[in-house]
């Protein structure tokens, strides 16, 4: 048995054009046996100090041990092949990337009810979100992908966003008149509008640049993203709101997981769920982690008391109201636990 981590090497520049890759593509199989299978897994994160990474990693090295002989997944971290967009999806589809984990925020174009994880203060903790991806309700929303050539597998965690901008942020009216970077969900443009900001969608790649350039003044994101990515260091401040959700659709090429033996793709999805269980733990882990390490840095971060929280609340609740008709009442008050929308 042989323990292998692969990584992918292409540059970006060999792979302009989403489609008509695939030579590029099947050229790169280094480290890979003769009569395996190839897994190409593509995300935007760092392979190492961030959970998406890390639980990329571990599910590599342990299909390359596992299913030595018959399946090989090489890994390619960092948006070297594709950003979290409709070119991504459009590879997958295509077959050239058999494996990916787009954050939920880029779900909606497969069901509308993926805007659940969206909706601020819909979550009290990661222990709450983690407990609603095993319901029937969220797993549903995997299986709503079915017959778009993706197919859902599993959620795999980040962690629950904050919000930093280029001034202090004392009140939710502190945001009007500022520009956020957001990931493009329609909930997201929902709640910055009642904020009074503009937004730009943007890729996680560009991100840093765009903050410490001024093209945007804010963003928001989980403690793990903002540490590894150094957004911190390129702004004035950062609130502890915990109002959303960072976290990932681990999403398959339905022609290739078709295309795998029945015990072999029964394996393979145990792993899967294996890896998921023990990743979304760590991931909790991890952002405490990454939190105390900002906190150790030079950029203020404002904890929010219960009063100051509950305003934050107040604002932006209207926004569940707004996506009622598209989410549907029955899945908020599943993920919510029981809250209702016009509360």
């Amino acid at each position: 048995m042989r323990m292998r981590q692969i990584t992918g090497l292409i540059g970006v520049g060999l792979l302009t054009g989403a489609l008509g890759t695939d030579t590029a593509l099947a050229a790169d199989t280094s480290g890979c046996q003769d009569g395996e299978r190839v897994i190409r897994f593509s995300h935007v994160t760092a392979e190492t100090g961030h959970p998406k990474g890390r639980a990329a990693k571990a599910l590599a090295e342990r299909v390359n041990a596992e299913f030595d002989g018959t399946l090989c997944m090489i890994i390619y971290p960092n948006a070297e092949l594709y950003s979290d967009n409709e070119e991504l999806f459009a590879a997958m589809q295509a077959g050239e990337v058999q494996m990916a984990a787009p954050s939920l925020a880029k779900m909606s174009g497969f069901s509308k009810g993926f805007q659940v994880f969206d909706l601020p203060f819909m979550f009290r903790d990661m222990i709450h979100v983690i407990d609603f991806t095993y319901t029937d309700e969220a797993q549903g929303l995997l299986r709503s992908m079915d017959g778009t050539g993706l197919t859902g597998l599993a959620y795999w965690m980040n962690g629950m966003r904050q919000i930093s901008a280029n001034r202090a942020l004392e009140a939710p009216g502190d945001v009007a008149g500022l520009r956020f970077r957001i990931q493009g969900s329609p909930v997201e443009r929902a709640y910055y509008g009642l904020l009074g900001a503009d937004v730009q969608k943007m890729s996680f790649s560009k991100v840093f640049g765009a903050l410490e350039s001024g093209e945007v003044d804010g963003q928001e994101n989980s403690w793990s993203n903002i540490y590894t990515k150094a957004f911190h260091t390129v702004q004035h401040s950062i609130n502890e709101t915990n109002h959303s959700l960072i976290a990932y659709a681990l999403i398959v090429s339905t022609d290739f997981w078709q295309g795998l033996p029945r015990r072999q793709r029964d394996q393979l999805n145990l792993v899967i769920q294996e890896v998921t269980h023990e990743y979304n733990g760590f991931a909790f882990q991890l952002d405490e982690v990454n939190r105390s390490k900002v906190f150790e840095s030079d950029t203020p971060v404002r904890v929010l008391d219960a009063d100051a929280r509950q305003l934050w609340v107040n604002t932006l609740r209207p926004v569940w109201q707004q996506f009622e008709g598209e989410i549907g009442a029955g899945l908020i008050a599943a993920a919510s636990g029981g809250a209702v929308v016009n509360q």
